[in-house]
């Protein structure tokens, strides 16, 4: 039996399979579109990735902005972990406020998306909820400053629900907290936002059968809407969770770390450090240690993520 044919064919299609297709974009087209990305090109270069390499270039060196750099190792590292008890005391700081932070957020973020879906015309709301978002940080930190005062609003309303006032800024005891509360009130709408995309994109029958079943709203709730807008939120856990390490803003304009360090964060210690005492070597090295920080917690999250987000 002659089986010259078929090899011929199969010699064919492995010489077809070797033939790269062509791309549909023409040359002038790719350079062209090359073209366009350059100045983001350019800008990532010249604002993060080279400032991001130099940072760590940085950080194994002595440096007052003064006199030359002075390379010293891990010295910098050494000084951070082992000789710097107000380092310490600001990532306690930063790890309360991210603890305190992220389930007020989610929490007051879900309630209100779950609300706003359950409710008809909300759009008005939405913006409403919205606003704070969009004012600046800087601003939102100033007027929740004077409303932190002895006599303002928040104590007046305190003793109208005849509590006792607290000096919230000033008492090292809450003024982490009065900023935990700010940053709330400032930043929930974006998550809002997500949590509302994710509960639209729920499918009705869902609801409809588990009705059928005789789940109450509990019900619904948990074995429901958590599961499927459990991308939602791990996108926003995982977000927050990165922002809030990255605390800054309000810190300087309401508290500037104070008193008695009771609100400095690690952001604000590379602030100090840098530009305060021109440290630069030192502040290098806190940035790189809270890049680690955040990278490993987000490695962590996206390694438990498969035990409880659902993409199906």
């Amino acid at each position: 039996m002659s089986t010259g044919p078929v090899l011929n064919e199969t010699k064919l299609d492995r010489k077809q399979s070797k033939v790269k297709p062509k791309s549909r974009y023409s040359k002038s087209e790719t350079i062209a579109g090359y073209l366009f990305l350059t100045p983001n090109i350019i800008g990532f270069l010249c604002f993060v990735a080279i400032p991001v390499f130099i940072s760590l270039i940085l950080s194994f060196f002595s440096w007052d902005l003064v006199a030359p750099p002075q390379f010293v190792g891990l010295e910098n590292f050494q000084t951070l972990l082992f000789h710097d008890p107000v380092f310490w005391r600001v990532v306690k700081n930063t790890l309360v406020y991210v603890g305190l932070y992220i389930p007020l957020n989610i929490i007051v973020s879900l309630g209100l998306a779950l609300w706003l879906c359950s409710i008809k015309k909300n759009a008005l709301l939405k913006t409403i909820f919205f606003l704070p978002v969009l004012a600046p940080t800087v601003a939102v930190a100033l007027v929740w400053k004077f409303l932190y005062e002895p006599q303002g609003l928040v104590n007046f309303v305190l003793s109208i629900l005849h509590i006792p006032a607290v000096g919230w800024l000033g008492d090292p005891d809450f003024a982490l907290l009065g900023v935990v509360l700010m940053s709330v009130w400032k930043f929930y709408g974006l998550n809002m936002v997500i949590f509302i995309a994710g509960i639209k994109a729920i499918p009705t029958t869902l609801y409809e059968a588990a009705k059928i079943d005789g789940a109450n709203s509990f019900h619904r709730f948990f074995k429901i809407t958590l599961p499927m807008i459990s991308p939602a939120m791990f996108f926003a856990i995982v977000m927050t969770l990165i922002s809030s390490f990255q605390v800054f803003d309000q810190v300087m304009v309401m508290t500037g770390g104070g008193p008695a360090n009771a609100t400095n964060t690690i952001v604000m210690y590379i602030y100090e450090t840098g530009f305060q005492y021109f440290r630069m070597g030192r502040a290098a090295a806190i940035a790189w240690l809270l890049f680690i920080v955040i990278f490993i917690v987000t490695l962590i999250q996206l390694k438990l993520q498969k035990k409880w987000v659902n993409y199906e």
